[in-house]
């Protein structure tokens, strides 16, 4: 039985969230995708993505683009807020 055929005993989420703390809170997505394969073992792009969402829906991070492809993860704080899609 290989690392990949066994269920995950962190959820994705919260590895998220420790690189996130390691790393003093903000991190670019391709250096998080390395530090979340040693840590977690395998993932897909979608189950990256549909995590990194429902963290940003629990406002628990915010998501931004830096350019077409580099995204800029970063650890919410008390005294951030940020506007959904309509908000302004």
């Amino acid at each position: 039985m290989n690392k990949n055929d066994m269920w995950k005993v962190t959820p994705l989420k919260s590895c998220i969230l420790a690189v996130l703390e390691k790393r003093g809170g903000v991190i670019i997505e391709n250096d998080l995708e390395n530090s979340l394969k040693d840590m977690y073992g395998d993932f897909s792009d979608s189950e990256l993505n549909k995590a990194l969402m429902t963290l940003e829906n629990q406002g628990l991070i915010h998501v931004g683009w830096i350019s077409k492809t580099k995204r800029r993860i970063q650890s919410m704080t008390k005294d951030m807020h940020f506007l959904a899609v309509g908000e302004d």
